[in-house]
């Protein structure tokens, strides 16, 4: 596989443009592709913004971040996939958009080049299909916000060579992540284990046991420490596994174990209510909230992250 110095990304959308903002300020050159102007002109503003509290907060100095933003060019032209030394795709989270993509940026790169693509849950198997020479195709999960959460989750598919796996397990730690290689399961590992966490969440105010406030403070204020030091089996090793054993016992039998999407979010999805991207969610975003909430979440995941990681 070739040395990787020019990377494209596919779709400019918040995954995207956080990506690029990644590879550039590691000496990448970027490319953000797009067929959309206005998604495009988004990207250049979200990766400000960002870049914005990363120099407030001290991570980057001011020449830097200008560097880094000189890195990145923002084009709506597939030829731009001709010269990439490595392709990831962050398109729209649907099997016939990303297949028809791929059919299409998998016949203009170079054979020796590695793709990737950002899906969080669809079967990197069943996307490869689309795919030319789709031993070279695997999934490089990045977790919003990417420009600071550390952790990757790289997929194999049937198809997906070690080599290839390899590759985007590499370039995670080149740009300073923490890559977990996966089985190609429905939702991978992290997406398995959050959205389990969420019907248990929506399930506790639908039955009124507490409110969207309170079990938002559960987590922040209780699980939510716990899990930033340690793994649940790290929780459990340290708890004793027959405290956890007996509360199993008991309490698994009474936990949600719906197969559809709980009613309080089905009803905002339907209302068109998708959170701070429509100004309203679980909460009310207007008034500029949104952008507010946007950098108060930046700037605790970056305290945060200085704290555990560096």
């Amino acid at each position: 596989m070739r040395e990787i110095k020019k990377i494209v990304i596919a779709g400019a959308g918040t995954m995207g443009a956080s990506m690029g903002a990644i590879f550039a300020r590691y000496g990448y050159e970027v490319v953000l592709y797009d067929i959309f102007p206005t998604a495009l002109e988004k990207a250049r503003n979200l990766i400000t913004l960002n870049q914005k509290t990363e120099v407030s907060e001290g991570i980057v100095t001011q020449a830097e971040s200008d560097a880094l933003l000189g890195r990145i060019q923002y084009t709506g032209e597939m030829e731009a996939f001709r010269t990439a030394d490595f392709v990831v795709e962050a398109v729209l989270e649907n099997l016939e958009v990303k297949h028809k993509f791929w059919a299409e940026a998998s016949a203009l790169v170079d054979d020796d080049v590695v793709m990737a693509s950002n899906t969080s849950g669809l079967s990197i198997t069943k996307i490869a299909e689309a795919v030319r020479l789709p031993q070279r195709f695997g999934g490089m999960h990045w977790i919003n916000p990417p420009h600071i959460i550390p952790l990757i989750e790289v997929i194999q598919g049937e198809k997906t060579s070690d080599e290839a796996a390899g590759v985007i397990r590499d370039l995670a730690l080149k740009v300073n992540k923490k890559p977990v290689i996966v089985k190609d399961a429905p939702g991978f590992a992290l997406n398995r284990i959050q959205l389990a966490i969420l019907r248990e969440c929506l399930h506790i105010v639908s039955e009124g046991i507490s409110t969207y406030e309170g079990v938002d403070d559960v987590m922040k204020y209780g699980l939510g420490l716990r899990y930033a030091c340690l793994g649940p089996f790290e929780v459990c090793d340290l708890g004793g596994l027959d405290i956890f054993y007996n509360i199993a016992s008991y309490l698994y039998a009474d936990l949600c174990d719906r197969k559809d999407p709980c009613a309080i979010l089905t009803e905002r999805f339907e209302k068109g209510e998708f959170g701070v991207k429509t100004g309203k969610g679980f909460y009310d975003y207007s008034g500029g909230k949104a952008e507010e909430k946007i950098e108060y979440r930046d700037q605790m995941f970056t305290k945060l992250a200085k704290c555990l990681y560096e």
